[in-house]
């Protein structure tokens, strides 16, 4: 009888392991740098550790922090973990200034006027142009993210106890991108990464000058010429081909960062707004029909759960707006116009523990 109770104690120990029990349940979060994609960042958390795949994906536990590196190179750390990270994220001075709104045309509070005035921060720039540098392919213009690939990595982690100081990229722009005789850390860095095959001639150190000198010229007829033997002529212009593929951060100027930072921005809060929507799309109202109706914020699968609130009517001589909440998430209005007459309410609305501005609108057409 022991023995059986012994085995039938194994049954249901092995049983709570393999039946789906709440130790076998991953209630980790997906997160993603930027909605392109930034691969080969090293990230690490509380409790995870991984490197973004070509999607930029990452995984975390809601509150968690996270710390972000290329190979061994530091970035940022102490980034608030959430669902999609732009390079605003990254550094705390400048994410402490994204909850700071604007104004719209319409007199609506965004987020975007915000955005774009602190895509222009020199930090900003100095990260996203030097992200944009370590791309393999060095264009992200139609529409792909930033591929960082393990032979850009290993070359980094090779060339960083060599710099004359660490990448900073607090410094000044100039100071960031400095280059000639005394390049700037990140264009020291850049120096040791060739961006090509390892048995690709670019990769190979440039002809010395002294190597080139001590060449024998081209010969005046060319049948003169020994089959793979390189003249002074050709060591040139093979130190010309290798000088000019190395890469330096002012390569990628700083409309080509704007215009990045900006189109994963956009694409970010497009997201954050389609899991909004209002209970309805059109309200076609009687002009005699002057009671007070309610619009409703809905959002997909989610309750509904708001930090600010703010509506406004594009005609408010006809569509008046009566009140609105934040908590209900609803905004109550009535109509005081004649039929023909309609007006638009925008619902601006911004969700809790997100910096962003969402705006959805409610046509309303007044008839007989």
């Amino acid at each position: 009888m022991k023995a059986a109770h012994l085995t039938l104690l194994a049954l249901f120990t092995l049983s709570g392991c393999l039946g789906g029990g709440g130790s076998s349940r991953d209630d980790r979060e997906t997160g993603y740098i930027t909605p392109a994609g930034i691969k080969g960042l090293h990230y690490r958390t509380a409790s995870q550790l991984g490197t973004t795949d070509a999607a930029g994906r990452f995984r975390y536990y809601p509150g968690e922090r996270l710390s972000l590196q290329v190979g061994d190179l530091p970035l940022f750390d102490g980034i608030p973990a959430s669902d999609y990270l732009t390079p605003l994220d990254f550094i705390a001075p400048i994410r402490a200034r994204l909850d700071t709104a604007g104004l719209t045309n319409e007199g609506l509070l965004s987020h975007k006027p915000q955005e774009q005035a602190l895509i222009e921060k020199t930090v900003v720039m100095n990260l996203t142009r030097f992200l944009l540098s370590l791309n393999w392919e060095g264009n992200t213009a139609d529409g792909k993210g930033i591929d960082i690939r393990q032979r850009v990595i290993d070359q980094i982690n090779g060339a960083l106890p060599e710099l004359s100081a660490p990448v900073d990229f607090t410094v000044s722009e100039q100071a960031f991108i400095q280059a000639g005789t005394s390049p700037s850390p990140a264009n020291q860095l850049l120096a040791k990464i060739c961006f090509y095959p390892p048995d690709n001639e670019l990769c190979e150190a440039p002809p010395t000058l002294d190597e080139i000198a001590a060449a024998d010229p081209v010969p005046v007829n060319p049948n003169d010429r020994v089959p793979g033997k390189l003249y002074s002529q050709d060591l040139a212009n093979k130190r010309d081909r290798i000088l000019k593929s190395i890469r330096k951060v002012d390569d990628v100027g700083r409309d080509v960062a704007r215009q990045y930072l900006r189109r994963e921005l956009d694409a970010i809060s497009l997201i954050h707004a389609n899991r909004y929507y209002l209970d309805q799309a059109t309200a076609n109202l009687s002009a005699s029909d002057t009671s007070i109706k309610t619009v409703q914020i809905r959002k997909i699968n989610s309750p509904v759960s708001l930090s600010a609130l703010e509506a406004k009517s594009t005609n408010p001589l006809d569509v008046v707006i009566h009140a609105y909440n934040r908590q209900t998430a609803n905004v109550d209005y009535f109509i005081d116009g004649d039929a023909g007459k309609e007006g638009e309410i925008l619902v601006n609305f911004k969700p809790a523990g997100d910096y962003r501005w969402i705006k959805k609108q409610l046509r309303v057409v007044i008839g007989p």
